[in-house]
C-alpha cells in the first residue's frame, strides 16, 4: 500500500512491510536530497502534491509492477514538505524471489512515478532564491 507523509520515512518499517517468507530478494530504492543541482548550492528541497491524485498514481504504479513484473509486492513511499539534505524523499522496495525482477521493476516503478505522479519538486538555493525542478526525460 503507497504511502504518502510529511515525516521523514522509516527504511526499517517499509523493509519489514515488503519482506515476505517467500521471496529471497529484496530491491530498495532510496532517493536524497543532495546538495546541488545544475551548478547551484542547494540547501533544501519542498515537495507538493495533489495527494488524493498522487496517492492514487502511486497505488496504480505498485500494482502495475505486480502484473508487469515477476514480484511478490511493491510498495512506495513519497515524503512531501520540506527535505533537507541526505534525507529521502522516496523510497521504493520491491520483493520477488530472485534479484532480476526485483531490481528491474524497482527500476520501473521509480521511473514511472516521476513521469506520471502528480508531486511537484522545488529547490532552495543557498544565498537565497528557489526554482521548480522540471522532470528529465529517460534516456
Amino acid at each position: 500500500m503507497a504511502e504518502i507523509t510529511r515525516e521523514p520515512i522509516a527504511v526499517e518499517r517499509l523493509l519489514a512491510a515488503t519482506m515476505r517468507s517467500d521471496c529471497g530478494a529484496i530491491a530498495l530504492f532510496i532517493g536524497t536530497t543532495r546538495d546541488h543541482h545544475e551548478g547551484r548550492k542547494v540547501e533544501t528541497l519542498s515537495y507538493e502534491a495533489y495527494e488524493p491524485m498522487a496517492l492514487a498514481a502511486l497505488e496504480a504504479i505498485e500494482r502495475a509492477a505486480a502484473g508487469r513484473f515477476e514480484i511478490a509486492t511493491c510498495r512506495i513511499v513519497h515524503r512531501l514538505g520540506e527535505v533537507p539534505i541526505t534525507e529521502a524523499s522516496v523510497m521504493v522496495a520491491v520483493a520477488a524471489a530472485h534479484r532480476a525482477p526485483a531490481f528491474e521493476a524497482c527500476r520501473w516503478a521509480m521511473d514511472e512515478l516521476k513521469r506520471t505522479v502528480p508531486i511537484w519538486k522545488k529547490e532552495h538555493y543557498t544565498g537565497g532564491g528557489e526554482g521548480w525542478v522540471e522532470g528529465t526525460p529517460l534516456g
